[in-house]
């Protein structure tokens, strides 16, 4: 038996015939102690409900459930896996709910509204490889600030966690760090290593920690969204060229910012007052 007092998770992936698909970018993370730390790295969870996104066979749901979340909602794409979480939903009556569906598709300020007054919300998961980008940016974009989470704890392969922790000037730095720098203070908790995965990735991964500025410098989400695609759609060329379609030198002088600039050197304030002057 393992940790929690459920079977080993490769016994569980064995018995139900659950080998990673990866159409749907899964890593099964097997190691109980890599899903407690990822657990533990989200805060504490013992007055939370926690949100998870592609929980697989319910390893790491097992570990934020052992850890104490009041409540865990797991978002499952594959039905191969209900079963495997029907099992954790038993040993954890009451605490685990598993949603059937696309997570692109899923109203996840809904889910949180659901949960009421009882305690926080955090957003915790060993996101698909595939989606785990596109969900954050929606995260990170949502209308309604302070959003519906107080903290975001999720796994990356490594090269995008950097990207999202990036500072100005840096390789990595582009519109996931700025839209994390902006909204978000952001880093990285650890490292995992392939081997830790089944099936192992080329790569390693990382475990990002993101929390809510309680006020963000104000800016236009949408805006700030264009502004950025334009700017880093051509990093390499002048501010003057790559914001061209948005007006260009003229946008840039009523934003103080030198046309000569690139991108890449611009900080999170002068993007918001590039934005502003749109």
């Amino acid at each position: 038996m393992s940790l929690d007092g459920l079977p080993p998770l490769r016994d569980v992936i064995e018995r139900h015939g659950l080998q990673a698909k990866k159409a749907l970018g899964q890593n099964f993370l097997l190691d109980l102690n890599l899903t407690g730390k990822i657990a533990r790295s989200a805060g504490d969870l013992t007055n939370a409900t926690v949100i998870e996104v592609g929980p697989g066979p319910g390893g790491l749901t097992r570990a934020l459930l052992s850890n104490g979340a009041r409540r865990v909602v797991a978002i499952e794409r594959d039905e191969r896996c209900l079963a495997a979480l029907a099992e954790v939903s038993a040993h954890y009556p009451d605490r685990l709910e598993v949603i059937s569906g696309d997570a692109l598709k899923t109203d996840f300020a809904a889910i949180a509204a659901a949960a009421g007054d009882h305690g926080l919300v955090r957003i915790v998961a060993n996101l698909p490889y595939n989606i785990g980008t596109e969900l954050l940016v929606r995260w990170l974009t949502v209308t309604d600030w302070p959003p519906f989470y107080a903290s975001m704890t999720l796994m990356f392969q490594r090269e995008v966690a950097q990207r999202i922790v990036a500072a100005p000037g840096s390789d990595a730095y582009g519109r996931l760090g700025v839209l994390a720098g902006w909204r978000t203070q952001a880093r990285i908790a650890f490292d995992v290593p392939p081997q830790a995965f089944t099936p192992p990735p080329k790569v390693t991964s990382s475990v990002v920690h993101l929390e809510p500025r309680a006020m963000p410098l104000p800016a236009d989400v949408r805006k700030l969204g264009r502004v950025t695609e334009a700017a880093f759609g051509q990093r390499r060329k002048m501010l003057r060229q790559s914001v061209k379609s948005l007006g260009g030198k003229a946008l840039l002088e009523r934003a103080g910012i030198d046309p000569t600039r690139r991108a890449e050197t611009l900080n999170v304030e002068e993007f918001v007052r590039l934005t502003n002057a749109v």
